[in-house]
Order: C-alpha cells, then sequence, then structure tokens
C-alpha cells in the first residue's frame, strides 16, 4: 500500500496562495511576463550562440556540429576489471572515458597501506603505479580517445603515470586529449581529498598548468568542480559562485606565473552538477558562460574566444539519488540529463539507478547510457540551439542566479582585498564557504521536514523496499592488489626508484623547479603514488583543517 506523508503547512488553508520556491530557496511567481525583465537587452546579455557573452551557447551550430560527449563515470577493482567495462561501454557507444577512482588512490594511499584497509576497489579503481594505468587502458589507443580523471589531491601524480602510459603506448603526449580535474580548492571548500597545505598544492598546478602548455598541448590539465560543492550540500547559485570564484582563482593563478591568459584559459573547463530542478539549473549554466565570458574579457584582459568560452562537462546530482525506490531514480537522471542538455553541456554523465547502493552494474550503467543516447536521437531536442532562450521566466531566473553569484563574488573580492585567489584562500581559513554550505543543507532539509519539498518514495508514497541486484567488490580484490604491488617492488630496479624520488625531493625543496618532469620519472622507474606523496609531504607538510562549527 502507498502511504502519503500528511502535509503540514502553516499556509495550507489555500495551497495556491503559498509561497513557490525554486529547490534553492528563490521565489517563483506564478507567471512572468516583460515586466520581470526590464532593462533586458537581448543584443548585450543574450548574443547569438558562439558569440560574446555566450549567454547561448559557446558554439555556433551547438549539437547540430556535434553532439555533446556522453562520458559516462567508471572505475571498480583492479585496473583490469575496469578496463573490461570502459571496453563494454565502448562497445555500446559510450564517446569517452571517465576514470572513477578508489579512495586510497584519491588520497594518494598505497593500497598496502594500513589506512586503506577495506577501501582498495571500493568506489572506484585502485591504481598504485604505471603498470596500473597500463592494464587500466591496455587495448584503448590514448592518442584516439578523450580521457577524464576526477582527482584531485594527488592529480599531477597521477597524470604523471597517464603519460608514462602513453609512452608506453607509443602515443606523442602532443596527441593525448581529455581532461584532469586538478581542483585543489573545492577539496577544502567541500569534499576533503587534499594531501598538502594549499600554497604548495598550488604550485604543483601552475607547474601542471605550464607543463601542459609547452608538452600536451591538447590535454585541459584543470577542470574546476562545482558537482562536489553542490553535493556537499550548497544550493544552486553557491555551486555557481563558489565554482567561478575558484576559476577565477586559477586564472589569477596562472597570471602570477607569469602565463599568458589568451593560452592558457582554453586549458580551464568546468565541472557543473545536474539536480532536479530544472529551470533553475538551465539558468545556472547560462549564467556561468555570460559570468566567465565577462570577467575574462574585462577584468583579465583576454582577448581570445576560446580564452573567454566557459566549456562544461555536467553530472546528473548523486544526491538526488534514493535507496527507497530506486528505479524511480531512472526518472531522476533523464530529468537531470534534460537539464544539462537544454544547458548547453560540452560533456555529461548519467548516474545509474543503483549508484546509491554499490557501483554500477553493467546493465544499470548501460541504462544510463542509453538515457543520454535517447535524449540525443530520439527528442528533436539537439536540432535547436537554447530552445528556452528569450523565456520569460528564464531569462529572469538566469540574471537572478547572475546577480546572486555576483554578490558573493564582492564579500570574496573583500576577503581577498581585490584578488580572488587570496579571498577563496581566506575563505578557506575563515571556514566561510563551509559554514555557508552547512547553512544551505540545514535549510533544505528543514524544507523536507517542513512538508514543503517532498521526495518521491521517501517522504511520500512510501512502498515497501524491493531488493535489486547490486555490484559487489568481493575481498579477494583487495589481497590481489597488495600482491601486486609488493611484487611490483621485489622486482623493480630499487636504485633506481630510490634516486627517482630523491630528485623529487630536492627539487621540490626549490621556488622555481617544474615538478612535472621529474614526477613522470618517478612513473618510469616504477615509484608507487604513496611513495611519491610521502616524498612531497617530507617537503610541503600537511595540512588541518580550520574547524568551524
Amino acid at each position: 500500500m502507498v502511504e502519503q506523508r500528511e502535509r503540514r503547512r502553516a499556509s495550507d488553508t489555500n495551497d495556491d496562495e503559498r509561497e513557490r520556491l525554486t529547490l534553492s530557496g528563490e521565489p517563483v511567481e506564478t507567471v512572468y511576463t516583460a515586466e520581470h525583465l526590464e532593462g533586458f537587452d537581448p543584443q548585450t546579455q543574450l548574443g547569438r550562440p558562439g558569440e560574446f557573452p555566450f549567454t547561448r551557447g559557446v558554439y555556433p551550430t551547438m549539437y547540430r556540429g556535434r553532439l555533446w560527449t556522453m562520458r559516462q563515470f567508471a572505475g571498480f577493482g583492479t585496473a583490469a576489471e575496469t578496463n573490461a567495462r570502459y571496453r563494454f561501454l565502448l562497445d555500446r557507444g559510450q564517446g569517452g572515458l571517465s576514470v572513477a577512482f578508489d579512495m586510497p588512490t584519491l588520497m594518494g594511499r598505497d593500497s598496502d597501506d594500513p589506512r586503506s584497509e577495506g577501501e582498495v576497489g571500493r568506489c572506484g579503481v585502485a591504481t598504485d603505479s604505471v603498470e596500473d594505468f597500463a592494464e587500466l587502458f591496455a587495448g584503448i589507443p590514448l592518442g584516439d580517445i578523450t580521457t577524464s580523471m576526477t582527482i584531485s589531491g594527488p592529480a599531477v601524480i597521477v597524470f604523471a603515470y597517464f603519460l608514462a602510459a602513453a609512452e608506453r603506448q607509443g602515443v606523442p603526449w602532443e596527441r593525448l586529449d581529455g581532461t584532469l580535474q586538478t581542483d585543489i580548492l573545492k577539496e577544502y571548500i567541500a569534499q576533503k581529498e587534499w594531501i598538502f597545505p594549499p600554497r604548495p598544492h598550488l604550485r604543483l598546478i601552475g607547474d601542471l598548468m605550464e607543463f601542459c602548455l609547452e608538452h600536451v598541448p591538447k590535454f585541459h590539465p584543470l577542470s574546476v568542480s562545482g558537482y562536489h560543492i553542490r553535493e556537499a550540500g550548497a544550493n544552486a547559485w553557491q555551486e555557481l559562485a563558489y565554482t567561478l570564484a575558484d576559476g577565477f582563482a586559477y586564472v589569477e593563478l596562472g597570471r602570477q606565473r607569469g602565463l599568458d591568459v589568451n593560452r592558457f584559459a582554453p586549458g580551464l573547463s568546468f565541472f557543473f552538477n545536474a539536480h532536479i530542478d530544472v529551470f533553475e539549473e538551465i539558468a545556472k549554466y547560462r549564467a556561468a558562460r555570460r559570468i566567465w565570458a565577462r570577467w575574462l574579457k574585462e577584468r583579465y584582459g583576454a582577448t581570445d574566444p576560446s580564452a573567454i568560452r566557459l566549456r562544461f562537462h555536467t553530472q546528473t546530482a548523486g544526491v538526488s539519488l534514493t535507496a527507497q525506490q530506486p528505479m524511480n531514480n531512472v526518472v531522476r537522471t533523464a530529468i537531470e540529463a534534460l537539464a544539462a542538455v537544454l544547458g548547453g553541456t560540452q560533456s555529461l554523465h548519467t548516474n545509474a539507478l543503483d549508484e546509491v547502493l554499490a557501483l554500477p552494474t553493467e546493465e544499470a550503467a548501460k541504462l544510463a547510457l542509453r538515457t543520454q543516447q535517447i535524449l540525443a536521437h530520439e527528442t528533436g531536442i539537439p536540432n535547436v540551439i537554447d530552445p528556452l532562450g528569450g523565456s520569460y521566466f528564464l531569462e529572469s531566473l538566469t540574471n537572478r542566479m547572475e546577480g546572486l553569484a555576483e554578490a558573493e563574488f564582492a564579500r570574496i573580492l573583500a576577503m581577498g582585498n581585490g584578488s580572488m585567489l587570496d579571498g577563496v584562500l581566506a575563505g578557506i581559513d575563515r571556514g566561510h564557504f563551509q559554514q555557508e554550505i552547512a547553512e544551505s543543507a540545514f535549510r533544505e532539509q528543514e524544507r523536507y521536514e517542513r512538508g514543503d519539498l517532498i521526495k518521491v518514495g521517501v517522504t511520500d508514497f512510501v512502498e515497501p523496499d524491493e531488493p535489486i541486484e547490486t555490484l559487489e567488490i568481493p575481498p579477494e580484490i583487495e589481497r590481489a592488489q597488495i600482491d601486486r604491488v609488493t611484487e611490483l617492488r621485489s622486482r623493480r630496479d630499487g636504485d633506481a626508484a630510490a634516486a627517482a624520488l630523491d630528485r623529487l625531493r630536492g627539487l621540490a625543496a626549490t621556488e622555481d623547479s617544474n615538478l612535472v618532469e621529474p614526477l613522470v620519472d618517478c612513473a618510469r622507474a616504477l615509484c608507487t603514488e604513496g611513495e611519491v606523496v610521502e616524498t612531497l609531504n617530507g617537503v610541503f607538510g600537511e595540512y588541518t583543517e580550520t574547524p568551524r562549527f
């Protein structure tokens, strides 16, 4: 029997007259007219797709010219098992690889580290050395496919393994294409997977930006990620504001390094969440493009169109999925994917229905991919660019998102005495972002508890749970990966590995050495990720977050 919660609202005497809010808590009118767009100039605030300010899309033809990349996030167990999943997805029409790493890898720890116990291969693929990377991409030509790696703390170290694996395939670095997340600022703000203090992390990111400009020019070394900020509890406009603030901070970092903004800014991409409030999400993406274009042009002096285009990947909202009635997650994901496509995303990952319970089964992953393919090939949506552009409601909501974000930028700049980079670092140190996100999450939970928000199958329309098949990672996986690391250390040239780590240690202690090439040397010498991290920790130190209650 389906149960529906008794609605508890003080204003329930006339439900039609109660205030309506977006998921982020912003008020919504019953109907929108031209009065809501007073002063709106379509020429300057909208323009045309592919032209400044890019509100309507970053390319003139958008999906008529090329569909978004269908990039399913995948990784579990060992490199060999994940390689098999990649082949499965590629055979069924996936357009690019997106690597999910396990928690030890994300935290810079080897699989045989005591702190890794119970986590090896659980939430992603276990990778300890270049040999794992070689197996991860075995039979997949890295020069012919784009590869995204969602990792930030040890991102530069992992990228060194990726480069060394490409060498083993005989693929020149100049041919490599894809994206490395690298965004350490959002780790301090939301996800908490840092390794070093902020300044050393930023040094590594600056080294990576410089290195890619010269040696891996097609690769995007930095994907500024709002996804994890949103998953931590931020609302839509906070996700927008904090993500773009981080992006501006990285622009200032590149300029401090003496890099030409017209050369390095095209290497910055973005990663947004696609949540369930359709119009609010579309407005968020449109506002993001307009803000980024204006700031890059007017504040940072970019003149090349490729430097001011905000290109982004989207993932549907993991936090929106429910363990109860998991089949409902198929609908949630489809709606969120629709919002991302209507908002003009460049690539998309659709969550599987069972991800709230475990890593996806093959069938669940295939259905998630098919969701994108149906949107692309059956709905007619790709035929028209920004089809909702000009809507009184959507343009009003886009303007509101932009205004809320700009107000937050002003607060961050004030904390940094006019510098966005210093303001973000000051906000992290003071716990500003962490507190704002926590309060936003609390307000949303209050709305569910008051009955102002409904979660189908959880708060209302509840039924007894029916178990579904889920993917299980057997404990033997961890033992096998530990044995693999042990065997690697026993057969490698120990003197060569020690020499590579010693050289890295010495260069890290200097101010002006780029550390990417020494990291690649460590990869070639079969040094493990944990060994490299321990070496750098000895120079850079460790970080403890300032508590904020």
